[in-house]
């Protein structure tokens, strides 16, 4: 597997930060390689739930089925990848700073090679990855601050 982990400051409430980053309706506004998401289970996001991610990565499109395994409002989450040749493994934490009224928000992000992906990985993806997880955590900085919700 492949690390990265990245943590940014946002000026608003821990769970409304939590509540932003994880409805899969606002990935593809904050996450740079996100062009669509498409929940695949009913009801509210919980422990079991299932998303689908198409992503783009360099000139390739490839869906990422992604499961919930943590939620724990408003302190962490955990999506794990469940199928293509990139499975992302994504654990988040929010502590509260100021008394609650900013955020201090931490993304780690495994990188699970599967097939093809053994190559992809290490020599395509992780460069890419590693260059857009500040550039989304900035403009996540940027959506949140300017009031999105």
């Amino acid at each position: 597997m492949s690390h990265i982990e990245e943590t940014i400051d946002i000026s608003r409430r821990p769970d409304e930060v939590f509540s932003y980053l994880t409805d899969p309706k606002h990935i593809a506004e904050w996450e740079e390689s996100a062009e669509a998401v498409r929940t695949l289970s009913e009801g509210p996001l919980g422990v079991g739930s299932r998303f689908q991610v198409q992503r783009r990565i360099g000139r390739l499109k490839v869906p990422m089925t992604m499961e919930v395994t943590e939620f724990d409002p408003p302190r962490s989450w955990h999506f794990h990848g469940v199928d293509g040749p990139v499975r992302s493994d994504l654990q988040g934490t929010i502590e509260p700073l100021d008394d609650g009224e900013r955020s201090r928000m931490t993304l780690s992000l495994d990188l699970e090679p599967h097939g093809i992906g053994k190559v992809l990985v290490p020599l395509v993806v992780k460069p890419l990855v590693r260059k857009e997880i500040p550039r989304d955590e900035a403009h996540l900085k940027e959506l949140l601050e300017a009031g999105a919700s």
